[in-house]
C-alpha cells in the first residue's frame, strides 16, 4: 500500500532539518499545464502555488503554456504574477497553444539553481515536466514529483521501458501521487521497492459549504443540510466533467437514462462542463431536453449553488486518479456514487460518503437505490456536512511540505 503522509504535524519526522529548508523557501513549482488552460492538474498547481504564498513562501510556476498573448520569441520568457505567485512561461508559437518546448531546460538552467526545492507536476505525458525534472535533479535541488494521472496500462508499459520514475528515485527525488490508486501504478512503473506517498488534491472547504450550515452540519433546513431542493417528491442528479473521451461522456449519458427510466417522473439531471464533445453530447441528448441538462462550463460559485440544490453526484470515470469534481460535491453535502477502483475511494467510504460500485451495472443500481431511498441520501447528506473531508488546503499544504523535506532528506543522503 502507499504511504499516505499524515495531515496531523505533518513535518514532525523532519524537524532536525526543518529550519535548513523551511525558514526562507524559494519552491518552483514545474508544470506542462497551468490556467488559462482548464483542467484538474491546471487548477490544482495554481491553488497548491496561492496557498503556499498564504502560508509564507515564495513560490515560482514554470510552465510551458501560453498565456493571454501568443507568439513569443523562440528564447522569450513571459513573467506574470497571479495572487503573489510569479509564473514564468516558457513558450513556443505552436498551434493551438500547445505546452511543449524543448529549449525550456537551456532558458531556465541558471535561474532554477536559485530555488530550494522543485515539485514536478505529472500527467501522463508530461516533457515539459519531465525535462525539467531531469534539470532539477542534475542541479542537486531537492525535488518532489507527483503524479496526477492514472499510468494506465499502455502507459505503464511504456514508463517502463522508458525508465524515467526509477532513474529519478536512484537521484534521490521523493515520490507522491493524488491517491493511493495513482500512488500503486507509479510504484509499479519505478520497478523498485520504494515508498511512494499520497499527496492528494486539496479544496477550499468555505467555497463548496453550502450558505447556513454551521460546523455540526445543521443549517436552517433541518439536519439535512439546505439541499434537495428540486420540488416534492424530486431528486436532481449533478455531475461536473470535461467533455473529452476518457471522461466517459457517452456511457454517462446512458447511465443517466438507465436511472431515470427506473422513476421517470422522479429523476432531473444536470451536467456541468466544457469540452471536445461537448456539442456531440448536445445533440445525441436533445430527446432528453425535458429532464437532462447539458449546462456547459460555469463558475466555482455557480457549481455551488448548483450542488447546493441537488441531492445527488455521479461520477461515472474508471481511471479517474483523484475526482476533484466528486470532493467538491461531497463537501457540499452530496452523496457520491462512484467506482470503487478509483481515487475517489479516497475520500469516499461505502454507505457513508455515498455509495462505491464495482462497474457501470453497478453505478446505475447505487444510483436507483438513491433515488428511491430518501432516509438514506438524507443520512449521507447530514453526515457529509457535518464531517469535512481530511483534504482541505491547510492539511494539503503541510503534506507537501514534508514531501520537501523528505526530497531534501534525500539529497543531503546522496550528498554524504
Amino acid at each position: 500500500m502507499p504511504d499516505p503522509i499524515p495531515a496531523a504535524d505533518a513535518l514532525a519526522p523532519f524537524r532536525p532539518a526543518r529550519d535548513k529548508i523551511l525558514g526562507c523557501v524559494r519552491i518552483a513549482l514545474l508544470s506542462d499545464c497551468y490556467p488559462p488552460r482548464l483542467g484538474g492538474i491546471e487548477t490544482q498547481v495554481r491553488d497548491l502555488g496561492r496557498q503556499l504564498v498564504a502560508a509564507g513562501h515564495e513560490v515560482h510556476v514554470f510552465t510551458a503554456t501560453p498565456g493571454a498573448h501568443r507568439g513569443y520569441g523562440l528564447r522569450n520568457v513571459e513573467l506574470t504574477q497571479d495572487h503573489g505567485v510569479s509564473v514564468h512561461r516558457v513558450t513556443l508559437p505552436l498551434p493551438f497553444g500547445l505546452p511543449v518546448n524543448p529549449l525550456a531546460p537551456a532558458l531556465v538552467r541558471e535561474e532554477l539553481r536559485a530555488f530550494d526545492v522543485a515539485h514536478v507536476h505529472m500527467g501522463v505525458v508530461s516533457p515539459f515536466a519531465t525535462a525539467l525534472a531531469d534539470l532539477a535533479l542534475e542541479l542537486r535541488l531537492p525535488t518532489a514529483i507527483t503524479w496526477h494521472s492514472v499510468l494506465s496500462t499502455p502507459a505503464l508499459a511504456l514508463v517502463r521501458r522508458l525508465g524515467t520514475p526509477g532513474r529519478w528515485v536512484d537521484q534521490g527525488a521523493a515520490l507522491s501521487a493524488v491517491s493511493t490508486m495513482a500512488a500503486s501504478l507509479v510504484r509499479q512503473a519505478t520497478e523498485r521497492e520504494v515508498p511512494v506517498a499520497v499527496l492528494p488534491n486539496g479544496i477550499d472547504l468555505t467555497a463548496w459549504r453550502p450558505r447556513g450550515v454551521d460546523p455540526s452540519g445543521q443549517s436552517p433546513g433541518g439536519p439535512s443540510g439546505p439541499g434537495g431542493s428540486s420540488g416534492p417528491g424530486r431528486v436532481r442528479i449533478v455531475t461536473a466533467m470535461r467533455f473529452a473521451p476518457r471522461k466517459r461522456v457517452r456511457p454517462l449519458l446512458g447511465m443517466l437514462r438507465q436511472v431515470r427510466d427506473s422513476s421517470p417522473e422522479r429523476v432531473s439531471a444536470t451536467v456541468f462542463g466544457d469540452g471536445p464533445l461537448l456539442a456531440a453530447a448536445q445533440l445525441q441528448s436533445a430527446r432528453d431536453s425535458g429532464w437532462l441538462d447539458l449546462a456547459g462550463r460555469v463558475s466555482r460559485p455557480e457549481l455551488a449553488s448548483a450542488y447546493a440544490a441537488a441531492d445527488l453526484y455521479l461520477a461515472p470515470t474508471h481511471l479517474e486518479a483523484f475526482g476533484i469534481a466528486a470532493l467538491e460535491a461531497r463537501a457540499a453535502g452530496l452523496p457520491v456514487v462512484a467506482i470503487a477502483s478509483s481515487g475517489v475511494a479516497d475520500f469516499i467510504e461505502d454507505d457513508v460518503n455515498g455509495l462505491l460500485a464495482a462497474d457501470d451495472a453497478d453505478l446505475v443500481a447505487a444510483a436507483r437505490r438513491l433515488v428511491a431511498d430518501d432516509a438514506l441520501r438524507q443520512r449521507i447528506r447530514a453526515h457529509n456536512l457535518a464531517t469535512p473531508p481530511d483534504q482541505q488546503w491547510p492539511h494539503v499544504v503541510g503534506q507537501a511540505l514534508a514531501q520537501y523535506e523528505l526530497a531534501a532528506e534525500r539529497r543531503r543522503e546522496r550528498a554524504r
